[in-house]
């Protein structure tokens, strides 16, 4: 035997290791709509630039029927690159003892993990897995253990992307829970941290897995997913256009895209936004009436709909978007919604990427579920992570902007750098309806024309009080501007607040209210 045996001896063992579970078990992945865990890794990176780390790690158990291979250890690592930007990433093979997660499964990932953090380089995570492999009992826990302690400690330090791409239940779902996205596909992938068998013995409801905790349930009504795609090379595309607007990491700012030069004045802008403020609309028209064209990519689209959230581009450079959405709720912040704004807020300031919050709110969601579900707690998620957000912070105050909702939505008092409104907005306590009925009761009950003098006291108040100009001889709006020039106004704030550098008191972390 010599050297050349020995070098054909490693291309037959690297050769077994990406066939994974073999041609039957991979048949049977492309039966169920699913790519194999390599096939997805070549469809999400650039063309040939992936390169594998320990892919001949084997597990150490030999009880409960694990005495066969595991080629690969049921997850394939390594680092690519994506639109030319570095990324490491992992993507668990189902062919391979269904993907579950063992103790050196759990190694494999840890490992590429910290390769990732000490680069300085985004980490996605490709989840295909039946769970826990219950044959080597606690490591496997142990193994969950390590992926989590990472997930959560690298949180803030570089941008974690989860992509659901079959089952994923019990434990295993608190991995992708901590990263910062996460990505589904319709129909194939479930997350669900009891299955719809268990829950039929202990409960006695029967459901299907789709319906427990599919991407349609996840996105739509628990929240716990930020995106859905119809298929899995859908989902893939969207990590990469999620990428380009991201930076490597928290030291790094997000990537300038060049654009064509064009007229930043936007005249269609007031018509847009009706000037009865109680006649809805879509905000997302204003948002991309702003923005580069196409450039919004919008964040949890499906969930808590009174609030949108999003990346965008101003002449090439990523912001972070937050808008009330009028035409649900009329934009009023209820639990789900301040949840969403908090925590995309709070992803934003991690990675240096500017804020900018588009105003049009009733108030706090009113009512006893809300008051009782804790809208104290949520509501203060929203007031927390803008005061504690150091990134350029601009508001524009479209239409209404009341009460306690006011000041949560990045008011000058919690540290917005620049507060610009349209002048038909009405800032104050309340709307002047309900304003003037409690100012004004007794003129109103003593008058001869209760309904006349009602209307005449409302337009009294918002004369006085509702409009912006009280606001800004207090300082609270730095600017009354034509919204037509709103985009111009954006653009010289990002300009003027490129260097912003904003400390604060030395303190190992604060207490935000989860």
């Amino acid at each position: 035997m010599d050297i050349y045996d020995k070098i054909n001896e490693l291309y037959d063992k690297r050769r077994k290791v990406e066939l994974g579970g073999g041609d039957e078990r991979i048949e049977k992945q492309h039966a169920r709509g699913k790519l194999t865990a390599r096939e997805r890794i070549d469809l999400l990176i650039d063309e040939g630039s992936f390169v594998e780390i320990n892919p001949f790690i084997e597990h150490r158990a030999h009880n409960l029927g694990l005495n066969g291979d595991a080629p690969g250890e049921g997850v394939v690592t390594g680092y690519a690159k994506i639109d030319g930007r570095p990324v490491y990433l992992f993507a668990q093979d189902f062919t391979v003892f269904g993907g579950a997660l063992g103790e050196m499964h759990g190694k494999k990932i840890a490992n590429v993990m910290d390769l990732a953090a000490k680069n300085g380089v985004p980490f996605i995570g490709l989840n295909d897995s039946g769970g826990a492999r219950i044959q080597e009992g606690v490591v496997s826990l142990d193994g969950y253990g390590h992926v989590f302690y990472r997930n959560s400690i690298y949180s803030g330090v570089i941008p974690q992307i989860s992509v659901i791409m079959g089952p994923c239940a019990g434990g295993a779902v608190y991995s992708p829970a901590i990263t910062d996205f996460v990505i589904m596909v319709e129909k194939t992938s479930q997350m669900f941290i009891t299955g719809p068998k268990v829950i039929e013995t202990v409960t006695g409801e029967k459901i299907s897995a789709e319906n427990l905790g599919g991407a349609n349930i996840h996105n739509r009504l628990s929240g716990n997913a930020h995106f859905s795609a119809i298929d899995e090379e859908e989902a893939l595309k969207m990590v990469r256009k999620l990428l380009s607007y991201l930076p490597a990491n928290h030291r790094e700012k997000p990537p300038v895209y060049e654009i064509e030069s064009g007229d930043d004045y936007r005249d269609r802008l007031p018509d847009i936004v009706p000037f009865d403020p109680t006649r809805p609309y879509d905000v997302k028209k204003v948002i991309e009436e702003i923005v580069d064209p196409g450039s919004f990519l919008e964040v949890h689209a499906s969930f808590a709909k009174n609030v949108v959230v999003g990346f965008a581009r101003l002449k090439g450079q990523t912001v972070g978007i937050v808008a009330n959405q009028p035409k649900v709720l009329a934009g009023g912040l209820d639990i789900d919604a301040s949840d969403k704004a908090a925590r995309f807020i709070r992803f934003c300031d991690s990675f240096n990427i500017p804020l900018i919050t588009f105003e049009d709110v009733t108030g706090f969601f009113p009512g006893v579920k809300q008051e009782h579900g804790g809208i104290i707690r949520h509501g203060a998620k929203i007031l927390y992570a803008y005061s504690e957000a150091t990134v350029p912070k601009m508001t524009v105050i479209l239409r209404k902007a009341y009460g306690g909702a006011y000041v949560a939505m990045n008011s000058k008092s919690i540290g917005a750098d620049l507060v610009f409104s349209w002048p038909n907005a009405e800032i104050a306590v309340m709307g002047p309806e309900g304003a003037a009925n409690i100012i004004f009761a007794k003129d109103i009950q003593e008058s001869d024309n209760p309904e006349k003098t009602r209307a005449e006291k409302i337009a009294e108040y918002r004369e006085k009080f509702a409009n912006p100009y009280i606001a800004a001889a207090y300082g609270m709006v730095d600017d009354v501007i034509d919204p037509r020039e709103t985009r111009i106004k954006l653009l010289q704030g990002l300009e003027m607040l490129q260097n912003k550098r904003e400390e604060r008191p030395s303190k190992k972390h604060g207490n935000i209210p989860l």
